[in-house]
């Protein structure tokens, strides 16, 4: 008798090869873990949405009072109502995560340029999804950033004032506006869902990175159970956080004054977006011409796209380029003193601070990064504490063979013209990260070596270590 399996049949055998049976890199860690909460985050949202769809009312009028009826009559809608706000919150914190964890570990590198680009994407249309969203409840900051956002398409010449009218439906924000945004906010999250299948499409095509920055061919283990647990684990920790917003401070990462009906006639003292868009809204404020200023805010985004372009470093970890790892934790720092800026008003000091972090933040994406990554190769290859060859007088019946041991992530990722020379291809050699040794796959072409003797030891150079 012959036992089925449902993971193995013709129609769902995707699930066990993309989920159950996908191999995966044996040294993964919780950083690993942001990728799958993001797309926990975006089923809630998605979930949470559709069921406040039906409840809200999108015009001018009755938009305000609508989001107050769930809030007060529909069964559990305040429930609805906060776990949709603070989760578009939770995504982004999952995100910004994903995207700095990838900075750091070098996945924008190739042959990872295109899964790093279409994770830009989806972050382009979460940010405009986010936006349409955050004007629906119709409040003052709602209506006042709407105000603010679509007039700054009126810096494009010659066709900015059009672009502009033609985003209003009219001659300000006003029901066409909020009926678009509302059509718009609805069917993007669906949008990006099918960008995050291309994600991970391509994610297991090149396969998942580690913090070793190695390609692992052979040394990596099924996701399922083992990763799995891990991604659990995160899981809860997400809802743990989740909760702890949705039940005790569900209004600390909003703004007050969207509980004040918009009024076209009454402008706030203060207008911010929310806050995972302030350090990009810092930058916008940072440049005194407004186009500059769109232009740059834009720029800070588009950016990230060509990192893979303007890359020059063969290493991907941080943690074997010192240099790099240093001065990534500036900028690190220097987000986050832009999403503080954001928020404080355009007045001396935070206007000049604004400015010196704008600067940075572009200097170390365009500049930065491809002279680090010149530097560290320059390092790595010249360096002779890196290039360590053993043996090789005594290897006589190899003479034809120049065997060359080079640090752990060299070994997978440096270019293949230095392995010209050698008869066992680059593809063929692994890593066994436990004992740090280089070994033979195909020990028929070198019978002299048994599966159980090593090349030769791998040593760790001093500039590579942490």
């Amino acid at each position: 008798m012959l036992l089925y399996r449902w993971n193995k049949g013709q129609i769902l055998s995707f699930i066990d090869s993309h989920i159950i049976s996908y191999p995966t890199p044996i040294n993964l860690n919780y950083m690993w873990s942001f990728g799958s909460a993001a797309g926990f985050c975006l089923i809630i949202q998605i979930i949470t949405g559709i069921f406040l769809a039906m409840h809200y009312t999108p015009h001018i009028d009755l938009a305000f009072n609508s989001v107050e009826h769930i809030m007060r009559d529909v069964n559990n809608g305040w429930l609805l109502r906060y776990l949709h706000a603070n989760g578009a919150s939770m995504f982004f914190i999952v995100v910004y995560c994903h995207i700095f964890r990838g900075l750091y570990f070098g996945s924008y590198i190739f042959p990872r340029g295109k899964l790093w680009a279409s994770g830009v994407i989806i972050f382009l249309l979460m940010m405009a999804t986010a936006f349409m969203g955050y004007v629906l409840p119709w409040g003052q900051m709602s209506f006042w950033g709407a105000t603010v956002i679509t007039n700054l398409f009126s810096a494009i010449p010659l066709v900015g004032n059009s672009i502009v009218e033609w985003l209003w439906g009219g001659f300000s924000v006003d029901n066409a506006t909020l009926n678009r945004f509302f059509s718009l906010h609805y069917l993007m999250p669906f949008l990006i869902a099918g960008f995050t299948l291309i994600h991970l499409s391509l994610l297991h095509s090149t396969g998942s990175n580690n913090p070793l920055g190695v390609n692992l061919y052979v040394d990596s283990i099924p996701f399922y159970p083992y990763f799995y647990v891990k991604d659990l684990f995160a899981f809860f920790i997400l809802i743990f956080l989740f909760s702890f917003f949705v039940f005790f401070y569900p209004n600390t990462l909003g703004h007050s004054d969207n509980y004040i009906p918009a009024n076209p006639l009454v402008t706030p003292a203060h207008i911010v977006p929310e806050w995972y868009f302030l350090p990009f809204y810092a930058i916008l404020r940072s440049i005194p011409d407004k186009l500059g200023g769109v232009i740059a805010m834009v720029s800070a985004i588009i950016v990230l796209l060509f990192l893979p372009i303007i890359n020059t470093s063969e290493i991907r970890s941080s943690k074997f380029r010192p240099i790099f790892n240093f001065l990534y934790w500036f900028l690190v720092s220097d987000f986050c003193l832009l999403g503080w800026i954001g928020q404080k008003p355009v007045e001396t000091p935070y206007i000049e601070i604004g400015m010196y972090a704008t600067f940075f933040y572009f200097v170390f994406l365009i500049v930065l990064i491809p002279l680090i990554g010149f530097i560290e190769c320059f390092l790595a290859l010249f360096s002779d504490r890196i290039f360590d060859v053993e043996d090789y007088e005594e290897r006589k019946d190899y003479e034809d063979e120049e065997l060359v041991v080079l640090d752990t992530y060299l070994l997978s990722t440096i270019p293949d013209l230095l392995f010209k020379d050698r008869v066992v291809p680059k593809e063929d050699m692994i890593i066994d990260y436990n004992n740090i040794k280089v070994f033979m796959l195909d020990y028929n072409a070198h019978p002299d070596f048994n599966d159980d003797e090593t090349v030769s030891q791998i040593h760790m150079s001093k500039f590579f270590s942490n």
